[in-house]
């Protein structure tokens, strides 16, 4: 299972920084993370002002 990233998102960043497979990006509104390249390790969640990145 990965991590996706809901609308809460306000596009900080914290979360692409921290992911160890880089499977966190910039979409067009706010950051999006590929299911397939995800380890579903949490690390994103862990630093998201905003709880937006949750098992998906």
């Amino acid at each position: 299972m990965a991590y996706a990233i809901n609308g809460d998102c306000i596009s900080c960043g914290a979360c692409e920084a921290e992911c160890p497979v880089e499977a966190i990006h910039a979409g067009d509104d706010i950051y999006v993370i590929d299911a397939d390249t995800c380890i579903d390790c949490g690390a994103c969640a862990g630093v998201c002002p905003v709880a937006a990145p949750n098992p998906a």
